[in-house]
């Protein structure tokens, strides 16, 4: 395999990308100065085997609808086994359209209108947004920051629930704060939703991309009592840089969840992408390698870019053990979340994602992308010091 060249910068501007394209209308940045650290993919090429993979189906010149699936399932089936010792049936793999698509699907099939949904908050955004938007209720369980990194406060929720909580939507490992939850953390996870009678989401998106000396457990390997109440969800697109391909996979053991989950599918006339199966098929046959040289790479960047921060007066920050999606805390500045934001985006001129849209907890915080070319780290911390320059 050709190494990666991760440090070689790709133009986007003008590709259709919502990461650099939406720069002038979202954030009033220009995609030549700003820098875009906001939308989470990585500016970096997949691995050749996703290329060759889709230059062949355009060399074909075809495009019909995707028929046999059993090289694709097995390719899953295959990667979940070698990197995460989880034995998957290929019968309990659903293919989504992405898994925000996934999460959507998952609350129309499991909850009714105004039943209650959990999230332990901050969490990603988009979870809060698929809750409103399917009429459920939001209940958020405040995460607890110790010792600089998150824990769950798993006696506050108990306080707090009404009997109408249906459903739990989990981040493992945790988007924003990056962590890697621990196995005894998981099993008291499980422990909660059987106790409840939950349904337990858990978005595995971000559990290839976890840092030396973090180990990420699945959720169905906690506990064998937790299948009864488990939709597992995984994805190659966070993986290997395919977003765009939106494809996903809904993993259910349980055979009266799968076959619920089934209805609702056949129901929305769902079928898979062509070219996001060929490409999820192919960086799990092919892709290996690729992702071992991009770990360190990452691993790099974050920690340039938590030395450059944490030397940074007023700015913190959290410690990643999994994901390229840092969370930097900004309240010893003292600044109001507009005010430090302004900085950001104005002076320094970077694009990120607001703490405030992640949920309780979440307002003293933005989220900076370090999936990119180590230079644009390095240029992100010293515009970043420059603005904050007088705290």
């Amino acid at each position: 395999m050709t190494k990666p060249n991760f440090d070689e910068k790709i133009d986007r501007i003008g590709t259709h990308s919502a990461k650099w394209d939406a720069l002038e209308t979202r954030y009033g940045l220009s995609p030549d100065d700003g820098i875009s650290m906001w939308v989470a993919d990585m500016e970096f090429k997949p691995p050749q085997s996703v290329l060759d993979a889709l230059g062949g189906m355009v060399d074909h010149g075809v495009f019909g609808y995707y028929g046999d699936q059993t090289s694709y399932l097995e390719s899953i089936t295959r990667w979940m086994q070698k990197r995460h010792n989880w034995t998957v049936d290929p019968s309990w793999i659903f293919t989504t359209h992405g898994l925000v698509n996934g999460t959507a699907l998952c609350l129309q099939t499991y909850t009714e209108p105004g039943d209650g949904v959990i999230l332990f908050t901050p969490v990603y955004h988009v979870f809060s947004r698929l809750i409103a938007d399917n009429n459920r209720r939001l209940v958020e369980s405040p995460l607890v920051e110790s010792d600089g990194r998150y824990e769950m406060d798993l006696d506050a929720l108990e306080s707090q629930l009404t009997g109408s909580e249906k459903m739990v939507i989990f981040c493992s490992p945790h988007n924003p704060g990056g962590r890697v939850w621990r196995t005894q953390e998981l099993k008291a996870v499980c422990d909660f939703c059987i106790k409840h009678d939950l349904i337990l989401v858990s978005d595995e998106i971000h559990h290839d991309l976890v840092f030396d000396g973090n180990q990420h457990t699945v959720m169905s390997l906690v506990t064998p009592e937790i299948s009864k109440h488990l939709i597992m969800m995984t994805a190659a697109t966070k993986t290997f840089n395919m977003a765009g391909g939106h494809s996903g996979n809904v993993i259910i053991e349980d055979p009266d969840l799968r076959e619920m989950f089934s209805a609702t599918m056949k129901a929305m006339g769902m079928s898979p992408n062509s070219f996001g199966v060929v490409m999820t098929e192919a960086a799990y046959n092919g892709g290996e390698q690729w992702l071992g040289e991009l770990i360190p790479y990452l691993d790099e960047n974050r920690r340039v870019f938590d030395a450059g921060i944490n030397a940074i007066p007023g700015l913190r920050s959290m410690e990643l053990e999994a994901t390229y999606l840092a969370w930097v805390d900004f309240s010893g500045t003292g600044m109001t979340p507009d005010a430090f934001t302004d900085r950001v985006q104005k002076t320094a001129r970077i694009a990120t994602n607001y703490g405030p849209t992640f949920g309780a907890g979440g307002d003293n915080f933005l989220r900076f992308n370090l999936a990119c070319q180590k230079a644009v780290v390095e240029e992100a911390l010293a515009r970043l010091t420059a603005a904050f320059s007088d705290k």
